[in-house]
């Protein structure tokens, strides 16, 4: 199986369940660092792209130069048909290079929210698992609109687009389906270490985060292994 490439787009990401999921699933895994200025990596020989969220939106392009960077990896693999996922950030990613808007979404979501897959959902090879009120963990200011072309998947109370696909390789998602509950840990503490209370600016505290992670989080995990393991099988099948 060719690698999966996994994009490094904030220096507090670990990346989650994803490279143990992947590794289960039979697929091996390489790391562009572009937070860290690494240059944009070929795309030769790689079975699939994932880039993860970032600290930064995409409006921070001019002063975040792996965000341009980022974009024309994007844009590559959309071109080339390489089977690519968009995590948060990532999702923002696909809409912005299929020029798409990002703007700011209604209301900052933080924490696990319900989505609401639709019947275009339920037949999708990535996101078919999940099912209605799912609880799912959100960090995210932006949104995005739909590219021409895409499908919406999951739709959620607060903030209407969750999900999409465009054409038959390449999907956005909002949420952090990689999240496990060692990085969701380091997150809160490092905003707060920096930001102060998360309640002050995002509108619940981190404690009642921690809460609904105690409920909401093994599901949620292994939900989002699923993904990554779809995700192997449907790289593999294409190469």
């Amino acid at each position: 199986m060719d690698p999966i490439l996994l994009v490094r787009c904030d220096a507090g990401e670990t990346f989650g369940v994803a490279p143990s999921a992947l590794e289960h699933a039979g697929a091996p895994t390489t790391v562009w660092q572009a937070v860290d200025g690494e240059p944009r990596p070929s795309l030769h020989g790689i079975g699939g792209v994932v880039l993860f969220g970032s600290s930064y939106n995409v409006e921070h392009a001019d002063e975040q130069r792996f965000i341009a960077d980022a974009r024309a990896l994007t844009i590559e693999a959309v071109e080339r048909e390489i089977p690519y996922l968009g995590i948060c950030f990532g999702a923002q990613m696909l809409a912005w290079s299929l020029d798409a808007p990002v703007v700011k979404a209604p209301t900052r979501e933080v924490g696990y929210e319900p989505i609401r897959p639709n019947d275009e959902a339920e037949i999708d090879p990535l996101l078919g698992h999940y099912a209605d009120g799912d609880h799912v963990f959100q960090w995210h200011m932006d949104t995005f609109g739909l590219p021409d072309g895409a499908i919406r998947l999951a739709s959620g109370d607060l903030v209407a687009n969750q999900a999409y696909r465009v054409g038959e390789r390449a999907w956005g998602v909002q949420w952090h389906f990689e999240i496990d509950r060692d990085e969701l840990e380091q997150w809160l503490v490092s905003f707060e270490r920096a930001d102060g209370p998360l309640e002050t600016s995002w509108g619940k505290s981190a404690e009642a985060v921690r809460e609904e992670a105690d409920r909401f989080q093994a599901d949620h995990e292994m939900k989002g292994r699923a993904v990554f393991a779809r995700f192997a099988a449907l790289a593999d099948t294409l190469r």
